[in-house]
């Protein structure tokens, strides 16, 4: 059952919320966040990123970039751009975007539940990107960016929820991407034991995005354990930052491919492969697949519409979802894409930037596209279930929750 606890937040100072309020660390490259940084000198990043204060010639992964990462924040709730609320409380967090609306519970989830599997995960994460956050959040001594975690619906949250969001915001402002962001501090004692009670009668949640903020936190957790052998589960490293959001809330955008090259086929020959496992139609327009075992492709200027055979469908969890099926039917025995992860000859765009973006990718270096129907929830919440993995680059949650509205100081 899911061990999902009130916390003492730090938190902005009213006022400068929307300031400070910015996209994970790791959307931008270290050019960009320089330049965001440079645009908006209060912004989170100059704490999640702190290498954007140091000129090129530092490493980002410096020691003394963690250390300015610490004293940034730690400066900024001495002088009161920060302040720390006095009890443990669980917060409300809407982001509304394009007129659709998702609403989460902020809280602190246990590392032991990521352990032992309450906690399920759909994606592998990476040693690399692991050990830059893992002493970010060591050296800072607080976890700054949440971790989206999923859970069934539950009508106990959902009525709680609604009640308190009647009430006045904490925080309410439009950042620059056009979404609404909402904050709402429930200070009810019996609101606080009913929203723990509710999450301690559901039997997981699903990490949505932040596989490798959930790992790095879960590192240090156990880190300070061996460092404090008398601990009691109690203290705040043994939990994680995290906003759970009703699964029927959720909705994911379409993750899509762009190749370099066709694997020495020509343009007609790769088509008359494709046509072996793939109903193929021109189009005369953009191809949005709008069900499951369709594909929008882009090849030579054109667009057409696939419509995948049933003999390269399954019910596998795995196996059944779309990127699945194009990766084992095209991109790997075809076009020779192995490895999606490391292979440099595709690349992938998240469905945020437009179909259009699939074309100017081949307007540029890349010769062939396929816009992607999105992977769904449910489909997440099978493959966590079966404790398997999903391939890379399936799933592109937006909206992204903002770092820096809520610090948990473990």
């Amino acid at each position: 059952m899911a061990d999902i606890r009130p916390f003492m937040s730090i938190r902005p100072e009213k006022g400068k919320a929307a300031k400070i309020a910015a996209l994970p660390y790791d959307v931008y490259n270290r050019k960009e966040a320089t330049v965001e940084v440079e645009k908006n000198p209060e912004s989170f990043l100059k704490i999640d990123r702190a290498e954007t204060g140091y000129p090129l010639s530092v490493d980002m992964y410096d020691e003394k970039v963690y250390q300015r990462a610490h004293d940034l924040l730690w400066g900024m709730v001495e002088d009161g751009s920060f302040i720390r609320d006095q009890k443990k409380c669980y917060y409300i967090y809407e982001l509304t975007m394009n007129g659709r609306t998702q609403t989460g519970i902020t809280a602190c989830a246990s590392i032991d539940d990521y352990l032992n599997g309450v906690i399920k995960k759909h994606e592998n994460t990476r040693e690399d990107k692991e050990i830059d956050r893992i002493r970010h959040v060591d050296t800072v001594n607080a976890q700054t960016g949440p971790i989206f975690l999923a859970y069934r619906q539950n009508e106990t949250l959902k009525a709680i929820v609604a009640e308190e969001k009647a009430k006045p915001a904490l925080y309410d402002f439009v950042s620059d991407d056009g979404i609404r962001h909402r904050v709402w501090k429930i200070n009810d004692p019996a609101q606080t034991e009913a929203i723990e009670a509710a999450f301690a009668a559901i039997p997981a949640t699903y990490i949505a995005d932040g596989h490798h903020r959930a790992a790095s936190a879960v590192k240090v957790g156990l880190k300070r354990r061996a460092e404090n052998p008398q601990y009691t589960g109690k203290e705040e490293f043994n939990y994680f930052l995290s906003v759970l959001f009703p699964d029927e809330q959720l909705k994911i955008l379409d993750y899509n491919r762009v190749l370099k090259d066709l694997n020495g086929y020509t343009e007609q020959d790769f088509l008359e492969k494709v046509k072996e496992k793939f109903t193929v139609k021109e189009s005369a327009v953009q191809v949005h697949p709008d069900k499951q075992g369709t594909f929008g492709m882009y090849l030579g200027k054109k667009w057409y519409r696939l419509t995948a055979k049933p003999e390269i469908l399954s019910d596998d969890p795995v196996d059944g979802l779309d990127v699945s099926v194009l990766q084992n039917a095209l991109l790997s025995p075809v076009l020779g894409i192995k490895d999606p992860k490391t292979d440099a000859r595709i690349d992938f765009v998240g469905g945020i930037r437009g179909i259009g973006e699939l074309e100017r990718c081949c307007e540029t270096d890349c010769v062939l596209a396929f816009s992607m129907y999105p992977t769904s929830i449910a489909q997440l919440f099978a493959v966590a279930d079966a404790g398997r993995l999903m391939p890379p680059k399936s799933t592109w949650f937006e909206p992204k929750l903002r770092s820096g509205l809520f610090i948990h100081q473990i």
